[in-house]
């Protein structure tokens, strides 16, 4: 889809067929010719009801906890050997569904990093799915969402919710003030400031054909600093399709120097 950047397979015919389906009855339409005709004549007034009924929300606090791993043991000690200490560590989590991967980039950030870079970190989480991001800031979870978190963990950043609401929980507000939830569509201008030290894009891009992902890629680069990182999920790859990048662990990236840079 044009509007997206999405590519779906004949795999995924069902599944989206199931989904619109849902979306013509909502709306009480007859049938997929009435609501192909809304979406030609009203296309800025459905397209993001479009988009969030198309699109697969899957996530989890820690997902593919090596990345989380990294930015602690790896990535926080190379910031204090590289940066000034009360410097601004200015991260990106594009495609952040409903807050999981951005919450769980503050909590390892917070927990490692020196008080003076902890105080002036900053995490852009943007999504194209605007049902997703409102939940995103909200910040509210069922218990069983968190089950997974050490208990030590769960203590410092969750907030349990009384009766009725006690199978919640809510994020700590220290998480929410490092965190700007946004709408963006990786497809549009992109209304940030680099550089950025690090760009979380994890199972994104795979919806996406090779042309669409060069683009992105190319884009990412640009805004990230010299030695800025880029971490994707464990299914992406950016082999054949970017050579912007060295791979230097389990699907994270590294910005390459610009032949300048090389001479600095």
């Amino acid at each position: 889809m044009r509007l997206a950047g999405i590519n779906l397979s004949d795999a995924k015919r069902e599944l989206v067929y199931g989904r619109i389906v849902r979306r013509i009855r909502a709306m009480g339409l007859k049938g997929f010719d009435a609501y192909c005709e809304l979406l030609e004549h009203n296309v800025d007034q459905e397209a993001g009801a479009f988009v969030n009924a198309i699109t697969t929300n899957l996530t989890s606090f820690f997902r593919e906890e090596h990345h989380f791993r990294f930015l602690s043991q790896t990535l926080v000690p190379y910031w204090q050997s590289t940066r000034e200490p009360n410097a601004r560590i200015k991260v990106w989590s594009a495609g952040c569904s409903t807050g999981e991967e951005p919450y769980s980039l503050a909590m390892t950030l917070l927990e490692a990093l020196p008080p003076s870079m902890g105080r002036a970190l900053k995490i852009l989480a943007t999504d194209i799915d605007t049902n997703v991001l409102g939940s995103g800031a909200e910040g509210v979870y069922d218990f069983e969402r968190v089950q997974g978190i050490d208990q030590s963990r769960l203590q410092r950043w969750f907030l349990r919710g009384k009766a009725p609401m006690d199978q919640k929980v809510r994020v700590a507000p220290e998480l929410q003030r490092v965190i700007d939830f946004r709408h963006l569509n990786l497809m549009t201008q992109w209304p940030l400031k680099g550089p950025l030290d690090l760009i979380f894009c994890r199972n994104v891009v795979i919806y996406f054909d090779k042309e669409t992902q060069r683009r992105l890629f190319q884009r990412f680069a640009e805004l990230l600093a010299p030695d800025g990182h880029l971490v994707i999920g464990h299914s992406e790859t950016l082999y054949g399709v970017s050579e912007e990048f060295d791979l230097i662990g389990r699907t994270i990236y590294r910005k390459l120097p610009k032949p300048a840079d090389a001479r600095k």
